[in-house]
């Protein structure tokens, strides 16, 4: 089994090394390398999000015609991953075991923000932060989040300029939708999801806001072992 992780707007796939050692065995862990971050600083930018999702299913395509596999998404990677779904199956390749959403609202809801990625530097990231769109680790670290605005920008962009369009099929596999407490995605939203898929739908809170996923490290992986290894 097969667990591809998509990341944060901003994050790298760095952020889900530290699962390694709490996964079953069984489970093989592949965070997923976007570009124009860590070992792909050199590539440039995405244009929009369905280049990225493209860019996504290129790299793992190879990977999934043999072994079952599941994707886990966060914020802006669960929309990548609800995307990515659809690319897959309109190849006719294996889709999903399972897949986790996490952080995120589902796709058709309007974002209420304003667009922010074309703001100056210090405005955009006084809304990123406003939004609890970035770890404190990087705000706090004033070279480091030089380093990071224009990713940050980037997967902003794409985010604001996604439109979303609705899909004729429903997913086809079991849906987990995991939650900090005190984000600001509603029980409604949250359950939302439902409506997405045909087959199981289940959805689970954790202690934390937009960015549980730092500090439930044992939790969310002990989830993840009870449902993919059965």
């Amino acid at each position: 089994m097969i667990l591809f992780c998509l990341p944060y707007a901003g994050g790298e796939e760095t952020i889900y090394y530290k699962w390694k050692k709490h996964l079953n065995p069984s489970i093989q862990l592949q965070p997923i390398k976007l570009k124009a971050r860590g070992k792909r600083f050199n590539e440039s930018f995405y244009e929009s999000l369905e280049e990225a999702v493209e860019d996504i299913f290129q790299n793992i395509k190879d990977k999934i015609v043999d072994d079952e596999y599941a994707i886990y998404g966060h914020s802006m990677g669960g929309l990548l991953a609800y995307e990515l779904y659809y690319k897959i199956s309109s190849e006719n390749l294996r889709i999903p075991k399972h897949i986790f959403f996490s952080g995120y609202k589902p796709p058709n809801i309007i974002r209420k923000e304003k667009h922010i990625h074309m703001l100056p530097d210090e405005e955009f990231i006084k809304e990123v932060i406003d939004l609890g769109g970035t770890p404190e680790e990087l705000v706090e670290n004033e070279e480091l989040l030089q380093l990071f605005i224009p990713i940050l920008r980037s997967d902003f962009r794409i985010l604001e300029n996604y439109i979303y369009r609705e899909k004729k099929d429903k997913i086809q596999c079991d849906i987990s939708v995991l939650n900090g407490k005190y984000d600001d995605i509603t029980l409604e939203e949250i359950l939302a999801w439902k409506n997405y898929g045909d087959k199981v739908f289940k959805a689970y809170n954790f202690e934390g806001n937009h960015f549980f996923i730092n500090t439930n490290v044992e939790s969310i992986t002990e989830l993840i072992n009870k449902i993919l290894v059965q």
